[in-house]
């Protein structure tokens, strides 16, 4: 079997999403290739050449691949297709995009977040929430799927794969890039973080969301995350938000204030190593699947933790 992983990078860097991918894609029992689809993304196709297992990187260069344009990416990786046998992308809001308007040119049923790889042809993905797990098996003769990258172990360094420039397709049509709004911050990227502090509605007001949230994860050096309960009341903007309609996290620690532990929250960060929660309300959800839980309001406990870490040198 040859599979194909989308490198997730931002022209600059290769993302750990793509080590991850490719663990997955070994576990199909196949060749795998690696695209990178950028511009000036020179050094990222060397580091996806650098990961173990990798056989092949392709090499796509243009300007509509620079700005991340699915109509572009998908024009490119359809006519691919035609020599690979499964598809894997992780799942970002780029990789979620224009994967189904490839599986829609093959003609085959899209899977999405998958959690595991059982063999060639069976899938394992979370349904309603994260609350069960679903068993897929699928007969199409080619596989597009999207990784939960979150599930699966980073793929080893130490690859010497070839490097093999490739023509950058037909390009986006009538698609043109108008712009966009980077968000810079100083603090961990949300999804790669080993440490994450989350802040929930019972902050109050985006005043005390910073006041209280923010020092604490430069402490920890954390990024910053939200439910998205607090996203909605405006307390933190969008693209802090974790959970179902959110960010997925999985980072070694995961700490919530003020969360009450809601599905849809729970879904986004079930999978942290390790799950620390500070709430007054003893019955939260959040309790049942944290590993170590604090009942108490943070507006006492967060000064203590922050007076504790500096008595301890951080």
């Amino acid at each position: 079997m040859a599979v194909l992983v989308f490198a997730d990078h931002d022209n600059a860097t290769l993302k750990d999403g793509t080590h991850k991918t490719v663990t997955a894609a070994l576990a199909l029992s196949g060749d795998v290739d690696v695209l990178v689809a950028g511009k000036g993304a020179g050094d990222v196709a060397k580091a996806a050449a650098g990961i173990a297992g990798v056989r092949k990187v392709l090499h796509a260069e243009s300007d509509a691949l620079g700005q991340g344009l699915p109509e572009a990416i998908s024009a490119l990786v359809v006519p691919l297709m035609a020599g690979y046998d499964a598809l894997l992308t992780p799942a970002t809001s780029l990789g979620k995009s224009f994967s189904p308007r490839v599986a829609a040119k093959l003609d085959v049923a899209q899977i999405t977040e998958v959690v595991e790889v059982v063999d060639g042809s069976t899938f394992v993905r979370p349904i309603y929430a994260g609350n069960a797990l679903e068993t897929v098996q699928s007969a199409d003769a080619k596989k597009v799927l999207t990784v939960r990258a979150t599930n699966f172990k980073a793929a080893a360094e130490g690859g010497s794969a070839a490097i093999e420039t490739i023509d950058a397709g037909p390009g986006a049509g009538k698609t043109t890039f108008v712009g966009q709004q980077i968000v810079k911050s100083a603090r961990p990227e949300l999804t790669a973080a080993k440490i994450v502090v989350s802040g929930g509605r019972a902050m109050g007001s985006a005043e005390e969301f910073q006041r209280v949230i923010e020092p604490l994860a430069d402490k920890l050096g954390a990024a910053v995350g939200a439910s998205r309960a607090a996203v909605d009341a405006g307390y933190a903007p969008n693209d802090y938000q974790v959970g179902q309609t959110g960010k997925v996290v999985a980072p070694e620690l995961y700490v919530a204030i003020g969360i009450s532990g809601a599905i849809q929250h729970l879904a986004g960060m079930k999978d942290s190593k390790v799950i620390v929660a500070i709430n007054k309300d003893g019955d939260a959800p959040i309790f049942q699947v944290a590993d170590l839980g604090l009942v108490a309001d943070y507006k006492a406990a967060v000064p203590e933790l922050m007076d504790a870490l500096a008595a301890a040198g951080r």
